[in-house]
């Protein structure tokens, strides 16, 4: 496990709980770098100031705030410490919320919560009164220059915060409904039975990015001097929609589930 990145503690009436906080996610994408195309080698990044005429590193930059055309204030990294919020310090619980009516839309990212010393046992009454009553604390805390909005929820042994967007960061989404289209009671029932003949527990280990498996394996043939033939593009057919159900519902029923 990599070393806690934040420290403070969850606040909720007068219970506070010394918590730690860890990343819970890892990108495994492959990582590519701009490379000088004549002979392969890596640049290094110079930035020009078209005032001085002068070419320079990221070293001799500073942070400014535009906040008038052409006009700065700049922020040294001691101000950006004399920030003062509650939340610097603290998982300030503003409520607590059924878990279903958070709308998937609002997540950015997951982080685990691990209890100090100190902290263990109201820790678990929290972790079990959130399980028991099937509700998650929206809360908010500040981290990587930010105030999060943010909530928890239980997770196997520990909990879970998942940071959240806020109101104003979604994006309208009025314009992509689709035109009505009449749909019959049969067309639903036979769309209701494939659903559930293609129901299955959720097992992430049953799901790999098959893409970059893809990737990876191109890359090693390319480290190794072979080269892999380009696939054909799939053609997009759209047969009628009452067989194509038909048919879905017999495949599946005749499926195994098998890793995706």
């Amino acid at each position: 496990m990599a070393r806690a990145f934040w420290k403070g503690a969850i606040s909720f009436g007068l219970v506070a709980i010394p918590v730690k906080m860890y990343v819970a996610t890892a990108v495994k994408t492959p990582a590519f770098h701009f490379l000088h195309k004549k002979c392969l080698t890596r640049p290094e990044q110079v930035l020009h100031c078209p005032i001085d005429d002068e070419y320079f590193s990221s070293r001799e930059t500073v942070r400014g705030y535009e906040y008038a055309k052409g006009q700065y204030v700049v922020l040294e990294e001691s101000d950006f410490n004399r920030v003062r919020v509650k939340t610097l310090r603290t998982i300030q619980i503003a409520g607590f919320v059924d878990a279903e009516d958070i709308d998937h839309t609002y997540y950015r990212g997951s982080h685990y919560l691990q209890p100090e010393e100190l902290g263990v046992k109201p820790f678990i009454l929290l972790r079990e009164a959130l399980r028991r009553t099937n509700r998650a604390g929206i809360a908010k805390v500040s981290f990587q220059r930010r105030e999060h909005l943010c909530c928890l929820r239980p997770l196997d042994d520990i909990l879970a915060l998942h940071t959240l967007h806020y109101a104003d960061e979604i994006l309208s989404r009025e314009e992509l409904a689709p035109p009505g289209e009449e749909i019959t009671p049969e067309e639903l029932d036979m769309a209701t039975s494939l659903i559930t003949a293609m129901a299955r527990s959720f097992d992430p280990s049953q799901y790999r990015d098959e893409y970059r498996l893809a990737l990876q394996k191109l890359i090693k043939a390319r480290v190794e001097g072979k080269e892999i033939k380009l696939l054909p593009e799939p053609k997009m057919e759209i047969p009628d929609l009452m067989s194509a159900l038909r048919a879905s519902i017999e495949a599946a029923k005749k499926k195994t589930p098998a890793r995706v």
